[in-house]
């Protein structure tokens, strides 16, 4: 076992708040018995709870109320212990009378013949003191020195519906950390177990009368119950049409070649195969087997309903005041202003650029090139303009099934609106890698090397008068032609690394939605006992001769931890490339491509 330092707070107050931490060991004559708090008022009777010899300490759950008959007491303990798989027997007594009885205090010394504990427990409440007496009762006692005695108040109601979460840097933690921690699981898991002994009150019919948490009454709802009634029809139509959808996903027609590239390329089928594995698993009949499972499931509802909310208002302020038809008469102004500062940018590449000499006929080619590029798309989008509000008038249905899918939509509607500039990035990408992979290979050839395709290394080799004449004219060329295509090569990736920042952040607030545990965070804020981390201990009363009186608290789980903890998976549609080799692609020319390859899951 473990010794209690106590730090007080200051004063000589009778009630200070000191905080209890664990410290060293101390020796084996120390006996803690946590008490239940809503048992402080019970009449008197036997004290029934569970005995850890490992920490010769006593977790009584329950009071049974006299009168009783001691067979149906054993009887009705022996049907817990089958059901809880917890060792719940008699630990002693339990005494609150106004006034101190001799017949009294021999009955319930002579219940400890009956009812074989060692130790037996005599726990007796001091009317005209505030300070309780507890004695201890052995057999066959180990020392002749009588034992400390630690009472240890707990609400049982917390400590019950409670989930205790080991320390995260319990690895790296040191001995006496750990013991706590496991000593502490075995007291919840104690108390969750016994949850049967709880759901009988006083208003039972039958001979054993119990003083505990529920003892007034089982705690219920009755919209729970009935939203519990409804759930049942409703997941399993929700689940017939899961079914139906999933079943036409995996058919063979979206596995051809062009369904299968624009399911695994397009934002929006990405997120809608997202949350539909999120209502497949709440729909799923099959039950939570622990707490993660649960708070899974539950995390994933929570954000459903917040994600389909948000959609439904989102929604609800598009369809008012026409301003869908607003923003599709904004939309082609500004794709007519965008396409005419790219021509004005072209125009300015194709002259001298910031005092740049150019190769004049390159220039000229890749500049005609790129302004016919701008005149298709423009002649495109203005072909497209008679049926753009009624694209967006049905687009904007679509927020009803989330704001994370309308904010997909939105990412691919940019991905088609600035696909002349991906184009175009393409383009100098391939002209530029071309010529740097030139020019290395050539530059290899100076050195009498070359690249072994089969053993991948670069090996010696002899070239002859032509190959190095033919060798160094390629290099002239290419070397000479390199800056005009380095510039549009610059000036489009620049472009296309803004249309990626702005997907990104948009994929970044779709991210943030789906992986966000709403129902943890919501159950900190307003049930903070629920999520514990641990516990601390407030010292209520100390006196010479009486037992140490400590009130237990329980230690809520940081908000950043909840986070951490209870985070959902997410499905991230960018890679997570280093700065280096991010860098390492633009100087090379290698393309950036916006997405990954789907099933790659990001924790």
């Amino acid at each position: 076992m473990q010794m209690l330092s106590l730090k007080a707070s200051g004063g000589q107050d009778q009630t200070p708040k000191a905080q209890v931490e664990s410290s060293s060991s101390i020796p084996m004559v120390v006996l803690k018995v946590f008490f239940p708090s809503c048992c402080s008022s019970a009449e008197s009777g036997l004290l029934v709870g569970h005995w850890i010899p490992e920490q010769n300490s006593a977790v009584i759950l329950a009071v049974v109320h006299f009168p009783f008959i001691p067979v149906q007491v054993k009887q009705y303990l022996s049907e817990v212990r089958q059901v809880t798989q917890v060792n719940v027997s008699v630990l002693g007594t339990w005494s609150n009378c106004k006034k101190k009885e001799e017949s009294l205090s021999e009955f319930l010394e002579d219940l400890g013949t009956i009812f074989s504990h060692e130790p037996w427990i005599q726990l007796c409440k001091e009317t005209d003191s505030k300070f309780w007496s507890c004695s201890i009762i052995q057999k066959h006692p180990s020392t002749p020195k009588e034992d400390e005695i630690i009472l240890v108040y707990y609400d049982q109601r917390k400590v019950m519906l409670s989930h205790l979460h080991p320390p995260g840097n319990l690895t790296n933690s040191t001995d006496h950390k750990a013991e706590d921690a496991s000593k502490l699981a075995i007291l919840f898991d104690t108390v969750a177990k016994s949850k049967v002994l709880f759901m009988k009150d006083r208003y039972d019919d039958g001979p054993i009368k119990l003083t505990h948490w529920q003892s007034e009454g089982v705690e219920a709802s009755i919209i729970v119950e009935l939203m519990k009634q409804a759930s049942i029809p409703v997941c399993m139509l929700l689940t017939f049409l899961l079914s139906f959808v999933s079943s036409v996903c995996k058919s063979r027609v979206l596995k051809f070649w062009p369904l299968s590239f624009i399911w695994s390329k397009l934002s929006t089928c990405e997120q809608l195969g997202h949350r539909l594995e999120h209502l497949q698993v709440i729909s799923s009949n099959r039950k939570a087997q622990n707490q993660p499972q649960l708070m899974r499931k539950a995390n994933i509802f929570v954000s459903l309903l917040a994600d389909v909310a948000l959609g439904i208002l989102l929604m609800s302020w598009l369809y008012r005041k026409n301003r869908i038809g607003h923003l599709a008469d904004t939309l082609i102004p500004a794709a007519d202003h965008v396409a005419k500062e790219l021509q004005d940018l072209l125009q300015w590449l194709m002259g001298v650029p910031a005092g740049l000499k150019m190769n004049r006929a390159l220039d000229q080619v890749l500049g005609r090139f790129f302004l016919y590029h701008i005149h298709l798309w423009i002649s495109y989008i203005h072909l497209m303009s008679p049926f753009i509000e009624m694209i967006l008038w049905y687009v904007g249905l679509s927020a009803c099934l989330g704001l994370t899918v309308a904010l997909s939509i939105l990412s691919d509607i940019i991905a088609l609106l600035t696909f002349h500039i991906y184009c175009f990035y393409v383009y100098g990408a391939r002209l530029y890698c071309l010529k740097i992979y030139g020019l290395s290979s050539l530059w290899r050839l100076f050195r009498g090397k070359k690249w072994n395709v089969l053993r991948q290394r670069v090996d010696s080799c002899s070239y002859d008068l032509d190959q190095l004449f033919i060798g160094t004219l390629l290099f002239t060329i290419l070397l000479f032609l390199l800056p005009t295509t380095a510039l549009y090569y610059l000036v489009f990736t620049l472009l296309r690394l803004l249309v990626v920042v702005v997907q990104g952040l948009i994929h970044l607030l779709v991210d943030l939605i789906d992986s966000l545990p709403l129902y943890s965070i919501l159950l900190r804020l307003c049930r903070s006992y629920r999520l514990a981390a641990g516990v601390k201990f407030r010292v209520l009363e100390q006196k010479t001769g009486k037992p140490l009186r400590l009130l237990m608290q329980i230690n809520p789980l940081s908000y950043g931890s909840v986070v951490q903890t209870y985070r959902l998976p997410t499905y991230s549609c960018y890679p997570k490339d280093s700065w280096g080799s991010l860098c390492k692609k633009l100087f090379l020319g290698e393309l950036i491509y916006p997405w990954k390859h789907k099933g790659e899951k990001q924790d």
